[in-house]
């Protein structure tokens, strides 16, 4: 009799280590549940994994009720979830914090901490009344550590940490384990983005001395974070909860 696929979730799939993570899941015959606001890029992602274990919803994280309508609809796909990545994030702004627009503020931390606490809300429930689950949030080594101009995004991947040390101490004598993960600079199209936004006028020497600055001297593959993802993710990690693992090259071994 053949074994129940194991099932993720997993948010800010449509690109990036989110797209990495899906890649990696399905090759290794899970069940996804994809989630992405940018609905052009789920479908054409979903087209191109062209697997019979996807299933996927176009949500916004910033809205309460799409978080909570789209982990149900995975829920109910599946019938339970044994892992879930919540990796949805943006960046913001590169400003000093003085000038850092409000608004701006405030939609960085609800997408990058407040939808991770809501998709907890969730997705705990059942993982508690089964007994078992993983839950692995992206934070960033600016969730360990700080950069100038950064304010909002720093704060919600501190804060991050905060919240993962919380729910693991909850819900450890559920067997339910709860882990951060940390990348460093990673090759996607949102640290493409940065570097336009830092260096407007020369993204390419921006992204040749921050690769100077890496005790590894480059980028991380987003396939290679995707990797500590399955790793959490699955039973190899079982006695793992609690934790902060960071994949950026030896970037934090490096300050002071």
């Amino acid at each position: 009799m053949s074994q129940t696929p194991y099932s993720v979730l997993i948010t800010g799939a449509a690109s990036g280590l989110g797209e990495a993570a899906a890649r990696l899941f399905v090759s290794q015959g899970w069940q996804v549940f994809l989630v992405d606001r940018d609905q052009t890029r789920l479908l054409a992602l979903v087209a191109a994994l062209g697997s019979g274990l996807v299933r996927y919803q176009a949500a916004d994280l910033s809205q309460a009720e799409e978080v909570a309508s789209s982990h149900a609809a995975a829920l109910a796909a599946f019938g339970q979830l044994d892992a879930v990545i919540f990796n949805a994030g943006i960046c913001g702004a590169n400003m000093p914090l003085e000038d850092y627009p409000e608004e701006l503020f405030d939609e960085v931390l609800a997408i990058n901490l407040k939808a991770v606490w809501r998709g907890l809300r969730a997705v705990v429930p059942a993982m508690k009344a089964r007994g078992k689950g993983s839950i692995v949030i992206t934070s960033s080594i600016q969730g360990l550590a700080a950069l100038p101009g950064t304010t909002a995004y720093t704060t919600s991947k501190h804060a991050l940490v905060g919240m993962m040390k919380g729910a693991a101490l909850e819900l450890a004598p559920f067997n339910v384990r709860v882990n951060t993960i940390h990348p460093g600079y990673a090759a996607t199209p949102m640290m493409h983005t940065i570097h336009e936004m830092v260096s407007p006028d020369n993204p390419q020497q921006f992204e040749a001395a921050i690769s100077a600055s890496i005790p590894m001297k480059r980028y991380a593959r987003a396939e290679e974070v995707a990797q500590l993802m399955m790793f959490l993710a699955s039973d190899q990690s079982s006695y793992s909860t609690g934790g902060c693992f960071s994949a950026d090259g030896g970037l934090l071994a490096a300050l002071p």
